[in-house]
Parts: C-alpha cells; sequence; structure tokens
C-alpha cells in the first residue's frame, strides 16, 4: 500500500509539524508513502531531507486542469492506492484527479471553520462529500463537524488524534532533589502561531496581575505574527509595554529550537479559543514541564479532563493566578508529577500510535 501526503504550504504550523513527524518516522510506517506540496515555505529543507520522494506540484496562475492532470499523472506514476488530503481544497483537487483511477481519497481535519465565508464552507462540503474516509483529530472535533455537515459522514469518519516524534523532545529530568530556588526569576513560556484559535492576550492579562504579585519572572512568547491579523501580535505587545512588562516578556517569534526552549522553561501556559488539538501542549507535558491550559472541550479531552496538565476557567486571568499561586507554593510537586504526567502523554500521543491508526484507516479503504 502506497499513501501520497498531499499539503498545501510548507509553513511552521500544527499541521506541517505532525506530517513533518511522520515523515521523519517513515520506517516506523506499514505502508509506503510520498509527499506531495504544492508551494513552498520555512519548512521545505526539513521535508525534503526526510523521505527521497517529496514533489512539488501545484497550480500555475488559473490553469488548474493543467495540475489536476499533472497530479493525476503523479499519482499513477508512482502507484499510489491513497491520497490523504491536509486540506479540504487538496481533497477536492484529489478527487478531481483521480476519477476513474481507483485511488482512495483521506482527508484530515486540523481545524475548525469558525470565521469562514459561505463558499469555504460550501467547499467543506463537498470535500467532505468527495472523500472515501474523513480524520478528525479528536472526539469534539468530529462531533463538531459531524453536527453543523450532517451525520450522513458518520460512517466514514474516524477519530485519528496527532502523534509527536518524541525523540526530538529533550528527556525530561530528574526532579528528585528538586529545591524551590525563591531567588531565581521563573522562566516560562508559550508556543503557537499568533492566529485565529489563539489567545495569547490572556495570558498578557495574567502576566501582568502575576507582576502585580511580586513574582520575579521571564516569559518568552514563540510563534510568528500573521500577517493577515497583525493586531493579534501587535496588541499583546502595547499590551506589555503599557503595563511594564517590556523587560519581563519577549516575543521571540518563530523558533526551530522549541525542545530545547522547552527544557529551560520552569512551566508552559497555553491559552485557547479553539483548537482542535494542541501539539505545543502536548510537547510540553512530554518535556516534563508542569503545563498551565484553559479548560476548552479539546483541552479537557488531551488532559484526560486536568490529570495530566493544570485547567484555569477560558478567558479569566484571575483564575489561572489563583492555580498558578499553588503552583508556586508548592513547585517540587508540581515538577515531580509533571515528569509522571510526561511518561503517560509519551504513551498515550506517539508518532506511532498515530501511524498505527492511519493505517487502521487505509487499510478499511483497502478492503473496501
Amino acid at each position: 500500500m502506497k499513501v501520497a501526503y498531499l499539503l498545501g504550504s510548507l509553513s511552521r504550523g500544527g499541521t506541517e509539524t505532525l506530517v513533518l513527524d511522520v515523515f521523519k518516522s517513515s520506517e516506523k510506517a506499514s505502508y509506503d508513502f510520498i509527499g506531495i506540496h504544492r508551494k513552498d515555505g520555512p519548512l521545505k529543507d526539513d521535508f525534503y531531507a526526510t523521505i527521497p520522494d517529496f514533489i512539488k506540484c501545484g497550480p500555475k496562475g488559473f490553469h488548474f486542469i493543467s495540475y489536476l492532470y499533472r497530479l493525476r499523472k503523479l499519482l499513477k506514476l508512482n502507484h499510489v492506492n491513497i491520497a490523504h488530503a491536509q486540506q479540504f481544497l487538496d481533497a477536492i483537487y484529489a478527487k478531481l484527479a483521480c476519477m476513474g483511477t481507483g485511488i482512495k481519497v483521506v482527508e484530515t481535519f486540523h481545524g475548525y471553520d469558525f470565521g469562514t465565508g459561505w463558499l469555504n464552507r460550501l467547499m467543506i462540503k463537498l470535500s467532505m462529500m468527495f472523500s472515501d474516509a474523513i480524520c478528525f483529530v479528536s472526539e469534539e472535533e468530529k462531533r463538531y463537524y459531524l453536527e453543523k455537515y450532517g451525520q450522513r459522514f458518520s460512517s466514514k469518519s474516524y477519530v485519528v488524534y496527532n502523534g509527536v516524534n518524541f525523540d526530538k523532545i529533550i528527556k525530561v529530568k530528574d526532579t528528585s532533589t528538586t529545591s524551590n530556588d525563591d531567588l531565581k526569576p521563573l522562566l516560562m513560556g508559550a508556543v503557537g502561531n499568533f492566529v485565529i484559535g489563539r489567545d495569547q492576550f490572556t495570558l498578557c492579562k495574567f502576566l501582568h496581575l502575576l507582576d502585580m504579585e511580586g513574582v520575579e519572572f521571564k516569559f518568552y512568547f514563540v510563534g510568528r505574527r500573521n500577517d493577515n491579523e497583525p493586531w493579534r501580535f501587535d496588541d499583546c505587545v502595547k499590551f506589555c509595554q503599557e503595563n511594564g512588562l517590556s523587560d519581563k516578556v519577549e516575543f521571540l517569534g518563530a523558533r526551530s529550537d522549541v525542545p530545547e526552549l522547552l527544557a529551560s522553561w520552569d512551566a508552559f501556559l497555553y491559552s485557547t479559543d479553539h483548537d482542535t488539538f494542541g501539539i505545543a501542549v502536548v510537547e510540553a507535558i512530554a518535556a516534563g514541564v508542569p503545563t498551565f491550559v484553559n479548560d476548552w472541550s479539546v483541552m479537557n479531552e488531551i488532559t484526560d479532563n486536568g490529570k495530566l496538565a493544570h485547567l484555569y476557567k477560558t478567558k479569566d486571568p484571575a483564575d489561572l493566578l489563583r492555580v498558578f499561586k499553588d503552583y508556586l507554593q508548592n513547585r517540587t510537586a508540581y515538577e515531580r508529577e509533571a515528569v509522571v504526567n510526561a511518561n503517560v502523554i509519551r504513551e498515550k500521543f506517539s508518532i506511532e500510535k498515530h501511524l498505527e491508526a492511519l493505517s487502521g484507516v487505509y487499510g478499511k479503504l483497502r478492503q473496501a
């Protein structure tokens, strides 16, 4: 069995991080695969270094018929059995290109449709109709899409949790002899691009409250500024400047050394409006860092209702401060608990589990 993973651009985002981890773990898969992308991006060199069969094939201007012909030829030449799209647009392209070939189309939804116009919603529904199997990255995401676009798609819908290649996550430290050091500023951070679905502004409000409590800290925001919605980043910077946090809060932009940063942090904080999974949260827990995240339904799901991380009320910086104060008073206990949680999350969301789940979906299609 051979699978073609279809990508849009090779940006530095959650979807691309997941697929890159899949490519880096190709020897662990029970099937062969290639990669096809329409656009380049910051992760191009990383992707091309993983497997030999990684190919660029995209529309040239408005010549979509030519693109579909080239995509069809490419899939047939590589003896592909399944085309796995990571965006609804690629699922539609794949279906049109694969008509009459016997190649099955799988689509994974990595995000919600919040804020999308009627045309995109129409295309989403069309992609679900075209796809032979639909994968969702959480139970909550699956529930949402089936309720909105039709329960008739439930028979071909599956939950395939994201996986992380934990080989890249630095091994958690031994905290058996950890002691609190009140003289050392806390090192903390958050990871995530400043895009729709994220809520870094709530974290800024929390940091202001923490500063007013007299706590010494250094906080790092990792994530790129989105040129389409620059205010999400700019408002956070402005708030920190206006509230005297410029010396304590740094905005690092997109980084490729997140594992090293996680290993140096005392705590990881996260706030979301509507993440579908939260790879950054899983990586932080896997690094053995005490993790704090809001009680969005998906975060409840991936943290086992707060057993693997510490939950606070969504958009409530005061409640985050309440939860965080308990951490400050019991740091040793929190750090030891984080090591236990790291082992659990590594078993639950490993890249091996992800590949195994995908193989199960592909196998059902091949038998159909």
